[in-house]
């Protein structure tokens, strides 16, 4: 019987292959899952509907399951409209959980350009589509090692 959240069983058997350095992409409804992503990197589809799930949801149960050492957000170039209206909410909700999960890791961000590539890295293991409507709501985790 598992002992966290995550309870999808495909999800499990993609993260249980992984390790330290893989990379796991928690996508909001705006990413281009199927063409974004790194070459041993698994989609799983969990857009059922708008806003069913959401990144939130994901991010709790995936850090219930494994351990993160690094937490990155798609970053907001500065000649983008959004850019003047400062950082999106959703990323205080990604602090809060992390908070809850107890760990201190802080957000960074990766420029949008950017974050493409590194998600487009053989590390890249997972990507979770979520049905998620907030604004620049992609998260990349990075998972850690398991201590004693």
């Amino acid at each position: 019987m598992l002992n966290h959240q995550l309870i999808h069983p495909k999800i499990n058997e993609v993260l249980a292959r992984g390790g330290h350095h893989s990379c796991i992409l928690l996508a909001d409804g705006n990413y281009p899952a199927w063409n974004k992503k790194g070459p041993n990197a698994e989609v799983i589809s969990l857009n059922l509907s708008p806003g069913v799930i959401t990144v939130v949801q994901a991010l709790r149960a995936i850090l219930s399951a494994v351990p993160v050492d690094v937490v990155n957000t798609m970053g907001i170039p500065p000649d983008d409209a959004y850019a003047q209206k400062g950082e999106p909410p959703v990323w205080q909700e990604y602090r809060q959980v992390i908070k809850e999960a107890g760990l201190k890791l802080p957000i960074t961000p990766i420029l949008k350009w950017d974050f493409y590539k590194v998600v487009e890295s053989p590390d890249h293991i997972l990507t979770i589509q979520t049905g998620d409507q907030a604004l620049w709501g992609n998260v990349l985790l990075t998972m850690g090692c398991r201590s004693a």
